[in-house]
């Protein structure tokens, strides 16, 4: 099976004899809905894909090709009648507005992408050459673009715009004035969408499909173009894009197979590493994240039928850090207060946002809602006090607690060096030797004890725990896994293609210092007693080359303490 791992183009996919999601039936749903949409969701989620899906089924130049392309999957089999109907016009925003640049460069990328737009388009569908020289010739996007709509009027055009925001995210996350006069009142990007208003009024413009990640751009946008409709929270679309685990047991079969693996336990394993998406609280299953399942499937090794190394993209890791720097958004004090109880709590509550007004300021619900937009947490239920949300999965979870770490040391200037956490899991895996851990988690908590852990209890020490050994592989981390209502501080469990000598089991408890040798004790002996009822469980007891501890703190010293069976 050839994985479509990278590949947004879908005419390379179906004639390149690629692996398959078929998700044409959602065709005729999105016509149903509404002719102006916009469909958010985060980054490499199979939204170029989709959008490049629409332009080889709605464009006319596709028309001889129609049941190659189509003829096997369900709109082929029931075509709507607007199928090859169209001149498409595609644009996308993802190559502006780059680090450093300033409004006079943007401007500039922006305009020549709309330029360059346009003359795709008027070359594909063979418009007389003086077209293109009209264009050319007027000195705005904006102007453009009504020079556009003039020369095809009489047409009806169907406009695809991928990444719409992917340049405003940028600006925003470096600098909020910028990011206004761009695309703000009077900006020439709210101009460039009043001539697509325009073209909807005139009849040229028939049909408008936008992706994006974020509405962080929406007010600014709408207010020029207001008759778009973000059905990115919609109930019916919640599985428009990614997979569903139905859709995901599909692909690993060949696995399966080859491997002779046990289906449902390589589904659970993929299941941890990349599902927990949802986009509406009424939504019957949650989805995958489909560029990582993919990446998955590409890198697994048949050879020796083992996991990738990195479960998690090195491509997405990177991209996803660069969306980070948009946490600076705001206050970064409230901002890494949410992240602290994201991390601390597992969850979340807020009312999501269906736009922004930065003119109101960037608050708590804001920032969550963002953060949603993104996928680094994803809708679990309403309250009647707002939306909850939780880390999808383990992957992002992972991204988290290598963020945290890099506001840890931003916060209280200090360096926790990489290679000395690498080392520290290395002795974990293969001497159960848990000292260097300890001590450096010794030396961190000293530091973090004056600022952001000045009211340091139980869930902080955990808390640095976990940063400190996300920052290695080597480990399936598990938090709290509930085992017979039981929940262990954190377990340390071998994983695909790693070999270690040892799993472990810890237990993470916190002294007050205030309460002396006495309360030192007390805890001591509650962490061993805990410890020891975990043993006893059937899931514990199974699993091998088990080390179990117990790491006692008090802000100032950590003691690490073996535990072994009653």
């Amino acid at each position: 099976m050839k994985i479509p791992y990278g590949i947004s183009n879908f005419k390379d996919m179906i004639t390149g004899g690629y692996a398959y999601i078929d998700k044409t039936a959602y065709i005729a749903t999105l016509e149903d809905a509404g002719k102006y949409q916009i469909l958010l969701r985060p980054r490499r989620f199979g939204k170029s894909l989709m959008l490049s899906t629409l332009w080889h089924y709605y464009d006319v130049f596709y028309r001889p090709e129609f049941n190659t392309l189509f003829g096997q999957l369900h709109i082929g089999q029931h075509p709507t009648p607007l199928n090859s109907s169209y001149q498409v016009l595609f644009m996308e925003f993802s190559g502006i507005g780059g680090e450093g640049s300033g409004r006079g460069q943007i401007y500039q990328d922006f305009d020549r992408e709309v330029a360059n737009s346009l003359k795709r388009f008027l070359q594909r569908y063979a418009y007389p050459d003086e077209t293109l020289a009209v264009i050319e010739a007027e000195p705005s996007p904006q102007s453009k673009m009504k020079a556009f709509w003039r020369l095809v009027e009489g047409q009806k055009i169907l406009l695809l715009i991928d990444e719409y925001d992917h340049f405003a995210n940028t600006i925003l996350s470096r600098d909020l004035t910028l990011f206004q006069d761009v695309v703000g009142k009077g900006g020439f990007v709210r101009s460039f969408y009043e001539t697509i208003k325009t073209a909807t009024l005139t009849g040229t413009l028939d049909r408008l499909f936008i992706t994006g990640v974020t509405p962080l751009m929406l007010d600014s946008m709408t207010s020029g173009f207001n008759i778009g409709e973000n059905i990115s929270l919609h109930e019916d679309f919640n599985s428009a894009i990614g997979f569903t685990e139905t859709e995901v047991a599909s692909l690993q079969q060949p696995l399966v197979k080859a491997c002779q693996l046990d289906a449902d336990v390589l589904l659970a394993d993929v299941r941890r590493w990349y599902n927990g998406y949802r986009f509406h609280a009424q939504a019957e299953e949650t989805v995958y994240n489909p560029n990582m399942v993919l990446y998955f499937l590409k890198h697994f090794r048949v050879k020796d039928c083992s996991y990738p190394e990195q479960m998690l993209d090195e491509n997405i890791a990177s991209d996803y850090s660069k969306i980070m720097g948009m946490f600076g958004i705001g206050n970064r004090d409230t901002n890494f207060a949410v992240l602290d109880e994201i991390i601390n709590t597992g969850e979340v509550t807020a009312m999501q946002r269906r736009k922004f007004d930065f003119d109101k300021g960037f608050d708590r619900d804001d920032f969550i809602s963002l953060l949603a937009y993104m996928g680094f947490v994803s809708l679990q239920r309403k309250t009647f006090s707002g939306e909850v949300f939780r880390i999808p999965n383990h992957a992002i979870q992972e991204l988290y607690f290598h963020y945290f770490k890099v506001e840890l040391e931003r916060r209280n200037q200090i360096s926790i060096p990489g290679n000395t956490l690498l080392q520290a899991v290395e002795a974990l895996a293969l001497h159960d030797d848990i000292q260097p851990l300890v001590t450096e988690m010794q030396r961190v908590l000293q530091v973090l004890s004056n600022r952001d852990f000045s009211n340091m209890d139980e869930k902080h020490v955990k808390t640095l725990a976990l940063t400190l050994l996300y920052q290695s592989s080597v480990y399936f981390i598990q938090s709290e896994r509930e085992m017979n209502h039981k929940y262990p501080d954190i377990l340390l469990l071998e994983r695909s293609p790693y070999e270690v000598e040892y799993q472990h089991l810890i237990e993470l408890k916190y002294a007050k210092r205030g309460d002396g040798n006495k309360g030192w004790e007390a805890k001591r002996q509650e962490g061993i007693t805990q410890v020891q009822g975990y043993l006893q469980l059937p899931e514990v007891a199974a699993l091998p080359k088990l080390s179990a501890w117990v790491l006692l703190a008090d802000g100032e010293r950590v003691e690490a303490i073996r535990v072994t069976g009653k």
